[in-house]
């Protein structure tokens, strides 16, 4: 498993203020740089040098312990990394998420503006800038990096940055246009349940609720997908359509699935309204 994809565990759960169903992957990737060589190529991995690649070994390192949570320990192997290799772009996107996992805010927000010095045109770092920046409530900010990276044509996550553009907008009050791009995330790439459950839950507290049930159930449907999360948004959307037996049936799995969570004790409650 490679370091992109271990540092989609990052700050999966987005923000409470949407129900804890938000899932916003930050990734950091550790792959090898896209930007120009002399003479016009990309680069690759013939271009790296010796003291590169014995950097990339310890940045390796430093994801896996990234992706366990050993968030210092993970810094410790990064630090020996940029000895060997200071310019290592992908390095300083991954010192930005340990520090802001550390809750290093300056330190955070140093590292991913000289990881864009190093590599302006990286969508991974321009979308992990944007969500940072928006954990820290500086909104119009982040979406002006979640734009810069979906104007990379290289970019291969654009939806995974139109989720985390989606859930910012939603996060700084604009609901609409929240739905806008969440439903044109989700029709690029309608095999992600977290576009659809985002979607669907702020659908539902738009009283959009024939059409937040419509993606809700693409993904009840998937046992891979479900969670107490989204069958408890699924019984209360099917029960404010006023099809019980819908809502029954999603409560009784809620029960049996998912017992003693905070969803369960809430349906036992009868806190459909809450």
């Amino acid at each position: 498993m490679n370091a992109s994809h271990r540092h989609d565990r990052w700050f999966r759960v987005c923000s409470a203020a949407l129900m804890g169903v938000l899932v916003c992957a930050l990734t950091a990737c550790a792959g090898v740089g896209r930007g120009p060589i002399p003479g016009g190529d990309l680069r690759t991995v013939s271009d790296q040098t010796d003291a590169e690649r014995r950097a990339r070994v310890r940045l390796e390192l430093a994801s896996a312990y990234f992706s366990q949570g050993q968030l210092e320990t993970a810094l410790d192997e990064l630090k020996q990394a940029l000895v060997i290799f200071p310019n290592l772009p992908e390095g300083m996107n991954l010192r930005g998420l340990i520090y802001a996992g550390l809750m290093q805010y300056a330190l955070a927000e140093d590292s991913f503006d000289r990881a864009l010095a190093l590599a302006p045109q990286d969508g991974n770092i321009l979308h992990n800038q944007g969500w940072f920046l928006c954990q820290r409530g500086r909104h119009a900010q982040a979406q002006l990096s979640f734009d810069k990276a979906l104007a990379q044509p290289l970019y291969r996550d654009p939806s995974k940055t139109m989720l985390a553009k989606g859930v910012c907008l939603s996060l700084a009050g604009h609901p609409d246009e929240a739905i806008r791009v969440l439903t044109l995330g989700y029709e690029r790439d309608p095999g992600n349940p977290a576009l659809a459950v985002n979607l669907a839950e702020i659908l539902a507290r738009r009283g959009q609720n024939e059409r937040a049930a419509f993606y809700l159930r693409r993904v009840n449907q998937q046992p891979a997908w479900i969670s107490a999360q989204t069958l408890w948004l699924g019984a209360r959307v099917e029960r404010r359509l006023g099809r019980a037996d819908a809502a029954a049936e999603l409560l009784q799995q809620l029960r049996r699935s998912f017992p003693n969570t905070p969803e369960s004790l809430a349906a036992e409650r009868g806190a459909f309204d809450e």
